[in-house]
């Protein structure tokens, strides 16, 4: 009998220890396009997690080819779904190589922060860049506007997350866009210290 109780108190603390969870909101860059999932940079934090905060789980709802719109309509479900203490949002890249309207991207950007904070969820915004022949102009705004839009909502925005690999061709797929797995571990790193302090 006393072995079924110690069973049962194991159990119901485990449970305690998995309570929290992270969302990660993204398009391809997110979603280990041209890869297996596991060697993702989300599956490789989620895997420093499991060591150092075991009472989170990562759970990666990124979609290749998804928007700043497809985020916004899949986000109130994903809230309710999990209930994340964070929301990591990695969206924008598929507006700027569409040419839409940076100034709908950033009013989507902030419907998304707006609607995270709602349910108690922390927002944390991961900056892209896109290629140059988009034009200096066109290409330094929608750079900005990750800036902008996270000082209008006072969160904390990550600088372009493929800083140390977008221009190292070993590091990247042969469309030139997309990471390949070698560069997932840099990715992780770059992203960690921001989030970790958010833990």
């Amino acid at each position: 009998m006393l072995k079924i109780i110690l069973i049962g108190i194991m159990l119901f603390y485990s449970t305690l220890i998995q309570a929290k969870s992270i969302v990660v909101l993204g398009d391809s860059i997110s979603a280990s396009y041209g890869f297996e999932a596991q060697h993702g940079w989300v599956a490789i934090l989620a895997k420093q997690l499991q060591s150092s905060h075991p009472e989170y789980s990562v759970h990666n709802a990124s979609i290749s080819g998804d928007t700043t719109a497809g985020g916004l309509a899949r986000l109130a479900q994903l809230l309710a779904q999990y209930q994340p203490e964070i929301v990591l949002l990695e969206l924008g890249a598929n507006d700027g190589l569409r040419g839409m309207s940076l100034k709908i991207m950033q009013q989507n950007l902030s419907a998304m922060i707006v609607q995270a904070k709602k349910s108690g969820a922390q927002a944390l915004l991961l900056s892209m860049r896109i290629p140059s022949n988009y034009g200096k102009r066109y290409t330094d705004m929608f750079y900005n506007s990750y800036a902008k839009v996270a000082a209008t909502n006072n969160i904390v925005v990550i600088p372009f997350i493929l800083e140390d690999v977008a221009l190292d061709k070993s590091q990247m797929q042969n469309d030139g866009l997309h990471p390949n797995a070698k560069a997932q571990p840099v990715i992780a790193k770059h992203i960690a210290p921001y989030l970790l302090p958010m833990l």
